[in-house]
C-alpha cells in the first residue's frame, strides 16, 4: 500500500513538474510572439535553462529555437553584444541549419560590433546556405569598404544636440511650422505620459514633445505636445506635417498583454495651437501589421514603411493616396525594388529639392540602419538610385530620420556613442562648413613674362559688395585668404573681377574674373596678369634668318614660325592691343642695306601673321630699325643676358654698341660673334589699346609687298 502511494506521489510531482516546465516555454513563446522583447529576454533564457535538462533531439531543437529567440529579442533591443552570444549558441546547437538568418543575424551584431572579418565569415556562411538572399552581400560589401567610406567621408560635421537630448530615447526630427521656430520629436524621457516600461523596448513609453527656437536660434526647454488624445500611455513618435502645417501625420504604437498588435498611423489636424482629437488610417488588413514613419508634403500622398504582405522583406515603404470625395486613402502600394530591400526601409522624409531620404539596413552602408538618399524623378512620385551618404553622418551605429532645414544643414538619429550612452538614440545635428577660397594674383611684365613686377597695386571687386586692394611683393605677388576678423575675402556663391595697376605701364584693358558660383569643393584660385610697360620693348621669342635674307628660318635648331606664336597669342589675349613689330640688325654692312634688310624680316614676320594665323593686318605696324638702335643687355657675373635681372642680384647694364662690340673682335672672338647675333633681334611695342574692327582704319597694302634689296 505504501509502495503504491509513493507511485502515485512522483508521477504526480513530475506531472506537476512537467505542467510547470510547459508553462515557462508557453510564457516565453508568448512574450516573443507579442514582440514585448524586454520580457521576452528573460522568459526565453528561463525556457532555455528548463529545456537544457531535457535531452534527445528534439530538445536539442526546442533549444535552438529558444536560444535564437532570446538573440532575437536582444537584437531588437540593440544590445549586440548579447545577441552575439546567444547567436553563437544557436550555432553550437546547430541551429542554422534551421534557422539560417542565425548567421545572417550574427554577421550584424558582428558588423555594429566593428569585428568586420568575423562577421565576413558569418556572412559568408549564410550565403552559402540561402545564396539567393542579397543581404548577406550587402553586409560583405559593406564591411570590405568600411575603410573607404571613412577615407572617402564628406566635409560636414557633426555635433549632440545637448540641449534637446537626456538619458533616456530622443529622436525623429520635425519643423512643426514653415518658419521652423518649434521642432518636434518623440522621445522617452520623464514626464512623458505612458507609465511604466515598455516591454517591446525596455524603455519608458514615448511621446511626442516640442521645443521652440527663440530668435537667436537657441533651444528652449521642451514640452509635452498640447492636443486632445494625441499623447497616450501608448508610444507615440515619428510624424509630419502637411504644407501648411495644419494636419499631422503620426505613429502610434499600442501594446496590449497577450496581443500582437502593431503600429498605426493616426492624424490629427490644428485648433488654434493646439492639435484636434486624432482618427485613425486605415490601411492595413490586420491588427497585427505595423504601419508607421509616415512621410507627406500635400497630406494627399503618404509615404509610409510597414510590414504588411507583398513586400520584399522586413519592412518596406509603401504609398497611399487620399481621395477626398469618398475621404478614405487607397489601398497602399509598394514602392519597389527602386527602394525597397529584403532589409529593411524606415523613416521616410522629403529634401528639400524633392528627393527621398531614407534609412535601410538592405543596402551596402557603414552598419545598422543607414541614411540613403533616392533622386526624384521628373514631376511624378518616383524615386530612383538611392546612394548611400556617407560618413560623417552615417555611422557603424543605426542612423536615420534625416531632415533638412538648409542645404548645408539639417538634423537627425543617431545610437552611436555619445555622452548619453552607446546605443541610446539621440538628436544630432550636422553643417556643411563653407567652401574655403583663397586668391592669389601674380602680376607679370609683358615685355618679358619671367619678370615679375613689386609693387603692382591688385583691386578686388566683388559681386556680394565686398571691395578690397594690396600690393604685389618683389615676387610680384598678392594673396589672400582671412581678414583679421576670420572671415574669409573670397566667399561662396560670389563672383570677383581683379584689376592692376603701376605708374609706368599701360592702364590695364582686361580685367580677370573668378568666381565660386556651383563650387562645392575648396579651391585655391591662382590668376596671373601683365602689364604691358610704357618705355620698354617687348622681348619676343627669337626669331631668325638666312645671312642676308628674310625667310623665316627652320632648322635642327630653331622654328622660327612657331616662334611668333608669342605674338598671336599676346594678340588673342589682349583683343584691343595694336602692336608695333619691330625687326633690327647687327651694324655688320652698311646702314642703308641693314635698313632694307629690317624691313623685309619684319615684313616677313607681318605677312606671317596675316597670312597663315589670320591676324587682322591693322593690329600690326611692321617697322625696320636696321642698326639704330643697339640693344640694351645685363651683364651678369661674365654672362650676357638680355633678361631682367632679379631684384637683388648684382648687374652691369651694357649697350651694345658698335664700339663695344669691337673691343673682342680680336682676343675673344665667341663674345665678338654673341653680341651681334643678341642685336639683330624682332621687338615688340604697344601702340594703343584701342582696336576696334568696326572703325580702326586699313592697313598699308604695301606692308604685305618686301622692298627691294639692296
Amino acid at each position: 500500500m505504501k509502495l503504491k502511494f509513493s507511485l502515485v506521489l512522483v508521477i504526480f510531482s513530475l506531472s506537476t513538474l512537467a505542467m510547470a516546465q510547459s508553462k515557462v516555454i508557453v510564457k516565453a513563446n508568448k512574450s516573443y510572439e507579442s514582440e514585448n522583447y524586454a520580457n521576452a529576454v528573460d522568459d526565453c533564457q528561463a525556457a532555455y535553462k528548463v529545456l537544457s535538462r531535457k535531452g534527445g533531439d528534439r530538445a536539442v531543437k526546442r533549444k535552438g529555437d529558444m536560444a535564437f529567440k532570446v538573440a532575437e529579442s536582444y537584437r531588437h533591443l540593440e544590445r549586440y553584444k548579447e545577441a552575439n552570444e546567444w547567436y553563437d549558441r544557436c550555432v553550437l546547437l546547430g541551429y542554422e541549419e534551421i534557422q539560417p538568418e542565425v548567421l545572417l543575424y550574427n554577421g550584424e551584431m558582428l558588423h555594429m560590433m566593428r569585428e568586420y572579418d568575423k562577421a565576413i565569415e558569418s556572412y559568408k556562411a549564410y550565403q552559402a546556405l540561402v545564396p539567393e538572399d542579397d543581404r548577406a552581400s550587402s553586409g560583405i560589401e559593406s564591411c570590405m569598404n568600411n575603410k573607404t567610406y571613412q577615407k572617402e567621408k564628406t566635409r560636414h560635421t557633426v555635433a549632440n544636440e545637448l540641449k534637446l537630448n537626456v538619458k533616456e530615447f530622443d529622436m525623429a526630427p520635425m519643423f512643426g511650422d514653415r518658419k521652423e521656430s518649434t521642432f518636434y520629436f518623440s522621445s522617452s524621457r520623464a514626464g512623458s505620459t505612458g507609465k511604466g516600461t515598455d516591454p517591446r523596448s525596455g524603455e519608458a513609453y514615448m511621446d511626442i514633445w516640442v521645443a521652440d527656437v527663440d530668435k537667436k536660434g537657441n533651444w528652449q526647454q521642451p514640452y509635452l505636445l498640447k492636443g486632445e488624445g494625441i499623447n497616450t500611455v501608448d508610444n507615440e513618435g515619428t510624424l509630419c506635417f502637411d504644407d501648411r502645417y495644419k494636419k499631422m501625420f503620426f505613429t502610434r504604437c499600442p501594446n496590449m498583454t497577450k496581443q500582437n498588435l502593431g503600429c498605426d498611423i493616426w492624424v490629427s489636424e490644428a485648433k488654434g495651437r493646439e492639435w484636434g482629437e486624432p482618427t485613425k488610417l486605415v490601411l492595413k488588413t490586420h491588427d497585427s501589421i505595423s504601419v508607421g514613419h509616415p512621410c507627406t508634403s500635400d497630406g494627399k500622398y503618404l509615404i509610409f514603411a510597414s510590414d504588411m504582405p507583398g513586400g520584399f522583406g522586413g519592412r518596406d515603404l509603401w504609398y497611399t493616396t487620399y481621395d477626398r470625395k469618398s475621404d478614405s486613402w487607397s489601398t497602399p502600394i509598394n514602392m519597389g525594388p527602386e527602394i525597397n530591400t529584403k532589409g529593411n526601409e524606415l523613416f521616410p522624409t522629403f529634401a528639400l529639392n524633392g528627393d527621398l531620404i531614407y534609412a535601410s539596413d538592405g543596402l551596402p552602408g557603414l552598419g545598422g540602419l543607414d541614411i540613403f538618399r533616392a533622386t526624384k524623378v521628373g514631376e511624378e512620385n518616383k524615386w530612383e538610385n538611392p546612394k548611400n551618404i556617407g560618413a560623417p553622418i552615417n555611422g557603424e551605429h543605426n542612423d536615420y530620420a534625416l531632415i533638412e532645414k538648409t542645404e548645408k544643414l539639417g538634423y537627425f538619429t543617431s545610437e552611436r556613442v555619445g555622452p548619453n550612452g552607446e546605443g541610446i538614440p539621440d538628436i544630432y545635428s550636422y553643417v556643411l562648413p563653407p567652401n574655403l577660397f583663397d586668391l592669389k594674383v601674380i602680376v607679370s611684365d609683358l615685355s618679358e613674362k619671367d619678370v615679375k613686377i613689386k609693387d603692382a597695386k591688385v583691386t578686388v571687386v566683388g559681386s556680394d559688395g565686398s571691395t578690397w586692394e594690396g600690393y604685389t611683393d618683389a615676387k610680384g605677388a598678392v594673396f589672400w585668404d582671412k581678414k583679421p576678423t576670420g572671415d574669409r575675402y573670397i566667399n561662396e556663391e560670389s563672383s570677383y573681377t581683379i584689376d592692376v595697376a603701376k605708374e609706368g605701364y599701360y592702364e590695364n584693358k582686361k580685367l580677370s574674373k573668378i568666381s565660386t558660383v556651383g563650387l562645392n569643393y575648396d579651391q585655391n584660385f591662382v590668376v596671373d596678369m601683365g602689364l604691358f610697360p610704357i618705355k620698354k620693348p617687348i622681348r619676343l621669342p627669337e626669331v631668325r634668318y638666312p645671312l642676308n635674307k628674310w625667310d623665316l628660318l627652320v632648322d635642327s635648331t630653331i622654328n622660327s614660325p612657331d616662334s611668333l606664336e608669342f605674338v598671336y597669342n599676346l594678340l588673342q589675349e589682349n583683343p584691343g592691343l595694336i602692336l608695333e613689330l619691330s625687326s633690327h640688325t647687327d651694324s655688320r654692312g652698311s646702314a642703308t642695306a641693314n635698313q632694307k634688310l629690317s624691313e623685309n624680316r619684319a615684313r616677313a614676320c607681318y605677312k606671317y601673321l596675316v597670312e597663315q594665323k589670320g591676324v587682322d593686318p591693322r593690329r600690326i605696324v611692321p617697322v625696320g630699325k636696321g642698326e639704330s638702335m643697339p640693344r640694351e643687355v645685363y651683364l651678369i657675373d661674365g654672362v650676357y643676358d638680355v633678361r631682367q635681372p632679379e631684384e637683388g642680384k648684382t648687374f652691369e647694364t651694357i649697350i651694345l654698341t658698335e664700339a663695344y662690340i669691337n673691343k673682342f673682335k680680336s682676343k675673344d672672338r665667341a663674345t665678338f660673334e654673341l653680341l651681334h647675333q643678341l642685336n639683330r633681334r624682332t621687338e615688340g611695342k604697344v601702340i594703343s589699346f584701342e582696336y576696334d574692327q568696326a572703325t580702326t582704319p586699313a592697313a598699308n597694302p604695301e606692308l604685305l609687298n618686301y622692298v627691294k634689296y639692296p
